[in-house]
């Protein structure tokens, strides 16, 4: 049984299937994976491309009567779902959700200002943030207020048009089209940022198959940090750039003029968009920095190894959270993950409580204590001077390495090693999965 066979065999068990969907029948849309009458199938993986766009005024009121639409059915589902839970016991599902909307449409006419698929959309995601929750990939459903990001999506009936993207009930939208996809339109997907921006993130499948992952090639290992943002093991070290710190004080700024501002009024509207402004760019800078390196990473080593950090524990940190934060490190690995897997690549992470920086690369002699204040150490063992950073690179490298020629994603320093003493937490040695 290989890998994908094991997750489907997994998610048979621990899924709970609803609308008429049973076990053989499940397909997993994040990956693309289909098991069908005890068969095993990969197909193609959806890709998204996200593209800005220009509606003009009529076009900015009719998204914004279709985005407060959308957004009241989902509180009214909301609200309906937690009231039928606390009377009953038991949830509501996406069918009868969607069965509610005729009578609703009848009850408040508005609602036929928004596209009708788009609201059927509503409870599709609905029903899919309850089973994230119950399957503890998620928080519980919270009722989505005007204030903030905004979307809808339509999952059909949605073609471009030469520079233009032609929407239900909206029509021709000028649309940025900086790169070409082939493949057929899934969903589309309208959002408007708080800075005032209008995006479509579109979701196409090519119909290629995924490339099956390899390890053939070269290997790197990446260690994460804040004084250099990567450190590689091959010596390459790539600065922090801060993008935070960098606009801190034109933030700060913007945020004393809006402190000022009388609540409600059209001035304090003004300055909180401003502000809303120098946050996006601060995340399109650090978007575009993590895109570039991951991109680089990835095209150059086959096998791309990093360490399984806990960023939710280390903000916890008042010293360092903004910091940490600021970095970025968990967006950054989900990039090489997801490019990894595109290219037929193999990305691998490493246990957090492996002692990559206390351990020698080269005899692997292990020291008692190492503070974060020594950047150098030497090795008592075979008196070799260690970068302590790339050390743990190169570490992480040999270490992902011997994972794949076991074909195990224990570590040597937990799973089922049985230490001096006794075995240890289970939970502060488990493996990655």
């Amino acid at each position: 049984m290989n890998k994908f066979e094991h997750l489907i065999k997994c998610q048979q068990k621990s899924l709970a299937f609803s609308d008429g969907m049973n076990a053989d029948q499940h397909i997993d849309n994040s990956q693309n994976l289909c098991y069908h009458k005890g068969k095993f199938m990969i197909t193609a993986m959806y890709k998204a491309y996200k593209f800005r766009i220009y509606p003009n005024t009529e076009q900015e009121i009719a998204l914004a009567k279709s985005f407060g639409c959308c957004r009241w059915f989902w509180n009214y589902s909301l609200n309906l779902c937690q009231e039928t839970y606390q009377s009953t016991g038991k949830g509501l599902t996406r069918g009868y959700i969607q069965g509610l909307l005729p009578s609703l449409k009848k009850e408040y006419e508005w609602l036929t200002d928004a596209y009708s698929q788009c609201l059927q959309v509503v409870a599709l995601n609905l029903s899919q943030a309850y089973q994230n929750f119950f399957e503890k990939r998620a928080k519980l459903p919270r009722f989505k207020s005007k204030h903030g990001r905004q979307s809808i999506s339509y999952p059909a009936n949605v073609k471009f048009e030469e520079d233009y993207l032609k929407l239900p009930k909206i029509g021709l939208v000028y649309c940025v089209r900086h790169r070409e996809f082939e493949g057929t339109i899934k969903t589309v997907t309208i959002s408007k940022n708080p800075d005032g921006k209008y995006y479509a993130s579109i979701l196409v499948d090519d119909g290629k198959e995924s490339p099956h992952p390899s390890s053939d090639g070269k290997a790197i290992g990446v260690d994460l940090g804040l004084t250099h943002f990567a450190i590689t093991s091959n010596g390459s070290k790539y600065d922090n750039p801060k993008h935070f710190a960098k606009h801190q004080r034109n933030l700060k700024r913007k945020q004393q003029k809006l402190s000022r501002k009388k609540k409600g009024s059209i001035n304090r509207q003004k300055a909180k968009h401003k502000v809303a402004k120098v946050h996006s760019k601060i995340s399109r800078c650090r978007e575009d920095f993590l895109h570039k390196l991951s991109r680089k990473i990835v095209n150059e080593n086959q096998v791309i190894a990093v360490e399984n950090l806990n960023v939710k524990g280390m903000v916890r940190n008042h010293n360092l959270a903004k910091a940490i934060s600021d970095c970025g490190w968990g967006m950054f690995c989900t990039m090489l993950k997801y490019k990894a897997e595109w290219e037929g690549k193999t990305y691998i992470e490493v246990d957090r409580f492996f002692p990559s920086s206390k351990t020698c690369n080269v005899c692997l002699n292990q020291v008692g204590s190492l503070p974060l204040d020594v950047r150098t150490w030497t090795c008592e063992h075979c008196k070799t001077i260690h970068d302590r950073d790339i050390n743990a690179a190169i570490n992480i490298r040999d270490e992902a390495l011997r994972i794949l020629s076991l074909g195990t994603s224990d570590t040597a320093y937990g799973g089922d090693v049985r230490p001096k003493g006794g075995r240890k937490s289970v939970l502060r040695q488990s493996p990655v999965k």
